[in-house]
């Protein structure tokens, strides 16, 4: 009895050992990565990310503390800040994977009277080494050489399509190979301003479409000044920042759309545009370009994910940063959402107020601008299977970029992209039946059409021969069936086989009359001479 007892007691202690510690683990486990599923739903993964480290100033030797920092930018194996509060650059020199070094400090420059900075927010480096910087406050951006004389200065356009009552406050900048300067400006809704490599303002650039609400249009005809003072007016939607890409084209975006023209589609909030300024960016994920999903109050905010800055990575996948609850989300080529993670707080991996975002390789690096850090990340064995598939896909190597994505799977089965990967690469195989099944499991309808037709097609070019064979039998068979029956009955109806027919069919009656009498009588003798 005792004995039976003590194994109830034990069996319940396991119990709730198990029922307290459960939750613990899942959320130590599901809390950090996750991606949606067909259905919009979350679903957690193994981390695609980890902290290399969080690097402030005094990690380089410094007392001093970033204020206020805005801008990021990588080139090579070094990295500048703009200390936006403290009116300086700083630039950091990666050693190793986990080491940095201070490089110098940039506040002040060679070759102009105002030779300082008044709150920079952003800086590019060109292929050349020139260094461009936007000083915002000043109202210029500047082109220095690698040892900080000025070359150009690109101020104000004085061109009638610039609003000249407004101050020109330069926000963000990009510079193409040629060294054309694309720039966001604070209250400018024209898209990206434009300047030639000798500082002329060329125009505006990809300018996001007026969206109309035609309710709103109908209402304003009829309301009266005062109502219509008070209502929204239909205006571009301004950009926030801007990236350029080792192709040269331009990701922007913005976090000025508001919550119901995010829902309804009717603004983008991450575009990629080509030198004409369209927008190139390819949708076809299931999913919406937009961050997050899901927005009830998730990170202490209730609403969509506000997309602050973006980075493309030389294997065509883009990063984009959300401001308001920390989170990265990494997109392919196609729009496919391959993972997310982040978010808000104190420890490693999340954030206070993140604002720009970069990469060196397929390391990331994070910019915020609170807890006046960088925070450093690398991929996971996880993370490299997935560059590695889309690598290899890119590079066509089908086969090794299926074998990539099943590495995946085996990792998390859960992973649509990988299904549709592995699909994918059997398409390159041109193995198009074994493809299907992967595109059905995960609702890609898509890519199960492209899968089916050009199963379809491979079908019959194998299968010519027979196809031929059997319209051959369905197609001149009965017709030469027809012809047949067509020529006997012309045959049997013909004047010049009537007698003949005659004749034997008198013949027949006359043998049928002999053999009547002949039955008779017994005799044929007797049978003819008495029939006469």
């Amino acid at each position: 009895m005792k004995k039976r007892f003590a194994r109830i007691i034990a069996v319940m202690l396991c119990a709730v050992t198990i029922l307290v510690m459960t939750p613990v683990a899942v959320l130590a486990s599901e809390g950090y990565t996750y991606n949606y599923d067909w259905w919009g739903d979350v679903q957690y993964s193994p981390d695609a990310y980890s902290v290399v480290g969080v690097y402030t100033l005094s990690s380089f030797g410094l007392n001093e503390k970033l204020n206020k920092p805005q801008g990021l930018f990588v080139s090579g194996d070094r990295i500048y800040i703009c200390d936006s509060g403290n009116n300086r650059i700083i630039e950091i020199k990666r050693t190793s994977g986990t080491k940095f070094e201070l490089v110098r400090i940039i506040d002040e420059f060679k070759g102009a009277e105002n030779n300082t900075f008044n709150y920079p927010t952003d800086l590019a480096v060109s292929e050349d080494g020139n260094i461009f910087i936007a000083d915002q406050n000043n109202g210029r951006v500047l082109k220095l050489d690698k040892d900080l004389n000025l070359l150009l200065t690109f101020t104000k356009p004085t061109d009638a399509t610039f609003d000249q009552s407004l101050d020109f406050l330069p926000a963000k900048i990009t510079v193409d190979t040629a060294e054309r300067v694309y720039c966001v400006a604070t209250n400018v809704n024209k898209g990206l301003i434009k300047y030639e490599p000798d500082a002329v303002f060329s125009g505006f650039v990809g300018a996001a479409k007026v969206t109309y609400d035609w309710a709103d249009y109908i209402w304003k005809k009829f309301a009266t000044k005062e109502q219509r003072a008070q209502m929204e007016s239909f205006v571009p939607t301004e950009y926030d920042n801007v990236y350029m890409d080792y192709e040269g084209f331009i990701y922007v975006c913005t976090t000025k759309a508001s919550e119901a023209d995010i829902k309804s589609g009717k603004t983008d909030v991450v575009r990629r545009l080509n030198l004409m300024g369209n927008d190139i960016l390819i949708r076809n994920g299931n999913l919406k370009i937009i961050g997050d999903v899901e927005w009830d109050n998730a990170g202490g905010y209730n609403g969509p994910s506000m997309i602050t800055d973006i980075t493309a990575l030389d294997n065509d996948t883009y990063v984009l940063l959300d401001r308001v609850r920390g989170r990265l989300f990494s997109y392919d080529d196609q729009g496919n959402l391959l993972y997310a993670f982040g978010g808000n707080g104190n420890i490693d991996g999340c954030f206070r107020q993140p604002v720009a975002i970069d990469h060196m390789g397929h390391d990331l690096i994070v910019l915020d601008s609170l807890d006046s850090s960088i925070t450093v990340f690398t991929p996971t064995e996880y993370g490299n299977d997935i560059y590695d598939a889309i690598e290899l896909f890119k590079a066509g190597k089908y086969d090794e970029s299926g074998a990539a994505w099943q590495e995946v799977l085996d990792q998390n089965g859960n992973y649509d992209r990988a299904y549709i990967g592995i699909g994918r690469a059997l398409i390159g195989d041109k193995n198009y039946k074994e493809a299907l099944p992967y595109f059905k499991l995960k609702w890609d309808d898509d890519n199960y059409s492209k899968a089916f037709k050009q199963y379809r097609k491979q079908w019959v070019e194998e299968h010519i021969v027979v196809i031929f064979i059997v319209f051959f039998a369905i197609l001149i068979i009965p017709i030469a069936v027809g012809r047949v029956k067509r020529i006997k009955y012309e045959i049997d109806t013909s004047e010049a086989f009537r007698f003949d027919n005659a004749q034997k069919i008198n013949k027949k009656k006359k043998q049928g009359v002999w053999n009547i009498l002949n039955a008779w009588n017994g005799k044929k003798e007797n049978i003819f001479y008495s029939f006469y």
